[in-house]
C-alpha cells in the first residue's frame, strides 16, 4: 500500500490543516508514494526505535521527528542520526502533532483521563468551569487521576472554578486566560518564568508532564487505524526524563 493512501485517511480524521504555524505535522520522511508493509502508532521516534524498526515500514508518531529547518544533515546529531538509520530502511514517518492534540488527544486527556466535563474548545485549549473547588482538591483529584504523588504546581488562588487543559506544552494557552478569574491551567513543560507570568497573573498552573499527559496517542491511534482495518504496532517507548 502507498503512504499516500493512509495519508488522506489520516488528513480526513485530524486535517493537517488544523496545526499551529509552527508545527510540523504531516509527511517527515520518506514519499507519498513510497510503499510499506506495516504501521507503527508512537509518541516520537527514539534511537532504540529507529533501530528496532523493520524495513519498509510507515511511523505515525505524535511529535515531528523535524521542527525547525536543518541546515546541515550530519548523522552524527539529532535529528539526523534517526533520520539516517530510518531512511536506510525505506521507512516514512508522518507526524500528527498539534492537528491531533486539538480533534482528540486534549479531549481525550480532559475527559477520559482527568474526568472532566462540559468541555468547551477555546483557542487550543479545552475549557471547562467547575464549582468552587479548594486548589488542594484540585490537585488531589489530578493526583488521583493520573496516579502519581508529585505535581508540580503554582497556587494563585485557594478556590478554582475555571479549568483550561492542554496536552504537551502548553504554556502559550496563558494567553488566553482571564486574569484573576479562578482560573488553573493544567499542562506540561511549565518554565520558571512562565510560573512567574502566571503567578503574576493570578493564574494556578498544574504540571502534569509533556510525556504523560501525551503517552495516550498511540493507542488511540491504534484503536482508529484498527476499526479501518490496519494492524498497527505500538513499540515500547519512555519517557526520557527519569527521576533519580
Amino acid at each position: 500500500m502507498q503512504v499516500s493512501t493512509i495519508y488522506e485517511q489520516l488528513d480526513a480524521l485530524s486535517p493537517f490543516t488544523l496545526q499551529e504555524k509552527w508545527d510540523n505535522s504531516g509527511l517527515n520522511l520518506g514519499s507519498l508514494k513510497n510503499r510499506f508493509q506495516r504501521i507503527y502508532a508512537t509518541l516520537e521516534v527514539d534511537l532504540s526505535m529507529a533501530h528496532q524498526v523493520q524495513e519498509h515500514s510507515l511511523i505515525i508518531a505524535h511529535h515531528p521527528l523535524i521542527f525547525s529547518p536543518l541546515k546541515h544533515l550530519n548523522p552524527e546529531y539529532y535529528p539526523c542520526n534517526i533520520a539516517s538509520i530510518l531512511l536506510a530502511k525505506h521507512c516514512s514517518l508522518i507526524a500528527m502533532h498539534t492537528n491531533f492534540d486539538c480533534t482528540h488527544l486534549n479531549l481525550h486527556f480532559a475527559k477520559e483521563i482527568l474526568g472532566f466535563e462540559s468541555l468547551v474548545q477555546q483557542s487550543f485549549a479545552l475549557h471547562t468551569s467547575i464549582p468552587p473547588t479548594s486548589f488542594e482538591s484540585l490537585i488531589q483529584r489530578i493526583k488521583n487521576k493520573m496516579q502519581t504523588s508529585h505535581l508540580k504546581a503554582v497556587k494563585s488562588s485557594p478556590s478554582i472554578s475555571q479549568v483550561y487543559i492542554v496536552c504537551g506544552s502548553g504554556m502559550s494557552a496563558l494567553s488566553i486566560i482571564p486574569p484573576h478569574s479562578d482560573s488553573c491551567l493544567i499542562t506540561g513543560d511549565i518554565k520558571h518564568h512562565q510560573a512567574m507570568e502566571a503567578q503574576s497573573l493570578g493564574i494556578s498552573l498544574i504540571d502534569v508532564g509533556h510525556f504523560e499527559s501525551e503517552k495516550y496517542f498511540a493507542k488511540i491511534l491504534y484503536k482508529i487505524l484498527q476499526n479501518l482495518g490496519y494492524e498497527v504496532i505500538i513499540p515500547n517507548l519512555e519517557n526520557p526524563l527519569k527521576s533519580y
